[in-house]
């Protein structure tokens, strides 16, 4: 299957500028070079890149060459897209430092090999002003960018010339790329199509004969109309230290089953036999959550590596289906870096008493209930006695007490030194 038919299995397709056109230079054998861009707007991606990237990988693994434009240049000014109010301006100091921890990232999602990190500050800021204006500003109509979509929505609220310009910009990187890389196909979301657009329009009038291609990516939206990746904790990063592995891999293991599919065909490289089969089991035995599984695995091992997904695995099944007391301290901060915790006395006390003084019952009559109906788990142990007493040195190091309510709610108590 070619990367197009494949691409449009995975639903990663919305918009192509000439799709015949495309194909045919596809069908010639001959390597293609592509690129999206990314700003360096944050100190890491998160899970909203993998969409764009993933499909650069897919070119990348079929012999094709990607390109990333890292926007030192475009990110100093700030992009309209998605927004109702302008960017706040970093210093170049902050874009400097995040371009740095980008394409650490992106080097590992890519590796060395038939893959290229480029810089648009090296070209953009060459530019002199009257340069701008005379070479470049004069090739596009005011009108037309007015009506794109992505400044049309700003148009009411306000929308300063700086951020106005960046359509112009993106179509300048266009153009260097075709002109000095041979870049011929830009990829981006499906709010980009105005912008990618430009581009070809661009480009066409410094070269009529131009072959230069633009595919957008559908919006990516779960089956509750939400967008995906915005969680109730804040975006999902792709560095360990902002979102820890564990919480990464949980985040994919706790995806809808209407929504698995659909993942599992976008966001990993598993054959179409094997989603089909995964399809197949989602249908006929949804409990097991065996797509899920296999999805935070593969796509935990893409960004992580495989070590790490397989620690976090351990984790996962360890915290809901083993003994939690085999859990190391490390292990324990990690999966509840970002869960509900509070901090407890040193004392042992009884454990009604200490529910309820903790805030983790609203009362003793509702601690003793809960208790005899089994509901409390301490440190992995169904507690039923009510009597019992909670011992804040049992366990992890004495630093912690791992508290559970039902089947998944859980506390981490940290006992104060």
């Amino acid at each position: 299957m070619d990367i197009l038919a494949d691409l449009k299995w995975r639903e990663a397709v919305y918009q192509i500028s000439d799709l015949e056109a495309l194909r045919k230079r596809l069908a010639t054998g001959q390597p293609i070079a592509l690129y999206c861009g990314v700003d360096p707007t944050a100190d890491s991606l998160h899970i909203g890149h993998l969409i764009p990237f993933l499909v650069l990988k897919r070119f990348q693994l079929a012999g094709h060459h990607p390109y990333i434009v890292v926007g030192g240049g475009t990110g100093s000014i700030g992009d309209p897209g998605g927004r109702k109010t302008e960017r706040q301006l970093q210093t170049m100091e902050q874009v400097n430092q995040n371009k740095q921890a980008l394409t650490k990232q992106m080097t590992r999602l890519f590796g060395t090999d038939n893959f290229t990190i480029v810089d648009n500050y090296d070209w953009l800021s060459r530019l002199s002003l009257l340069e701008f204006l005379r070479d470049t500003g004069k090739l596009f109509n005011v009108k037309t960018m007015l009506n794109k979509e992505i400044v049309a929505t700003r148009l009411e609220t306000g929308i300063s010339y700086t951020e106005f310009t960046y359509q112009i910009l993106q179509s300048i990187d266009f153009w260097h790329l075709y002109h000095h890389e041979h870049v011929q196909l830009q990829i981006g979301g499906a709010d980009q199509w105005g912008n990618l657009t430009a581009g070809i329009n661009f480009i066409h009038k410094k070269d009529p004969q131009a072959a230069v291609f633009a595919l957008t990516i559908p919006l990516m939206v779960k089956a509750d109309g939400t967008k995906f990746g915005k969680t109730s904790g804040g975006a999902i990063w792709l560095d360990a230290h902002k979102t820890s592995v564990f919480e990464f891999y949980q985040f994919w293991f706790n995806q809808d089953d209407r929504d698995v599919i659909k993942y599992l065909k976008y966001f990993t490289f598993l054959s179409h036999d094997e989603i089909t089969q995964l399809e197949h089991e989602v249908q006929t035995h949804p409990e097991k959550r065996q797509a899920q599984r296999r999805l935070a695995q593969e796509v935990t091992t893409f960004v992580h590596g495989a070590a790490a997904a397989q620690a976090a695995q351990e984790i996962s099944t360890i915290l809901f289906e083993g003994d939690v007391t085999q859990l190391s301290v490390r292990q324990l901060e990690q999966a509840f870096a970002k869960m509900p915790a509070i901090t407890i006395s040193d004392q042992a006390t009884n454990i009604v008493d200490w529910l309820v003084t903790n805030q983790l019952e609203p009362s003793k009559r509702q601690a003793r209930e809960d208790i005899s109906q089994g509901a409390i788990w301490i440190n992995g142990q169904r507690i039923q006695d009510l009597n019992f007493r909670v011992d804040p040195h049992s366990h992890f190091d004495g630093q912690y007490i791992l508290v559970r309510k039902g089947k998944k709610n859980y506390t981490l108590a940290q006992v104060q030194a």
